[in-house]
């Protein structure tokens, strides 16, 4: 039963890691350009932020009750490009990530044996997880990168910046980067 308690903290932590990479991208974007589309089959940031939330509600909400496609959903709705302020956008984000923290939080290893449904497939607890988590980093990446295009000045690295892994890897692990690992650098892994 550790390791279920050990996935869901690993889950939530995930989650709440691509939450702060979103938000982070969002904000190093003028809110005019939230809004900005390449073409009509492309989404905005906050399209994004929209679809990301509405697929939250309807999967998050009574996870282990209902199937997460929710007959009130109306998925085609998330991608018009209609939410028109910052503000708006925000507080539908954080709507969303509301109901999926409300959902996770409270479960235990015992929730681990129920098998939920997402449009009438059946899924475990965990594979249900981990189907909506990368579903949600795929966006992320999506919000990022966008953000990289639509910045104005010097965009914020949300990892090692570019040109920084040397300086990084000396200032983390005392190296340059070149040099090659010892066994030491890995105490807890198997060294056979």
């Amino acid at each position: 039963m550790d390791h279920l308690k050990n996935y869901l903290e690993s889950s939530l932590h995930l989650f709440r890691f691509y939450k702060s990479l979103g938000e982070k991208a969002l904000e190093q974007v003028a809110d005019d350009k939230l809004f900005w589309q390449h073409n009509a089959d492309s989404n905005s940031m906050a399209t994004i932020v929209k679809h990301m939330a509405g697929n939250m509600h309807s999967r998050w909400t009574d996870f282990l009750a209902s199937d997460g496609e929710k007959p009130w959903r109306e998925r085609d709705a998330e991608f018009e490009n209609d939410i028109r302020s910052r503000k708006e956008m925000m507080q539908v984000w954080e709507e969303g990530w509301k109901v999926l923290f409300a959902a996770i939080e409270p479960l235990t290893p015992a929730d681990f044996d129920k098998t939920v449904y997402i449009r009438n497939q059946a899924h475990s607890v965990m594979d249900a997880i981990n189907r909506q988590l990368t579903h949600y980093a795929s966006h992320v990446g999506q919000l990022i990168y966008l953000g990289k295009m639509l910045h104005s000045g010097t965009w914020q690295s949300l990892s090692v910046p570019k040109g920084q892994s040397k300086t990084f890897n000396q200032n983390t692990f005392g190296k340059t980067g070149n040099d090659s690992p010892s066994k030491d650098d890995f105490p807890n892994k198997d060294q056979s």
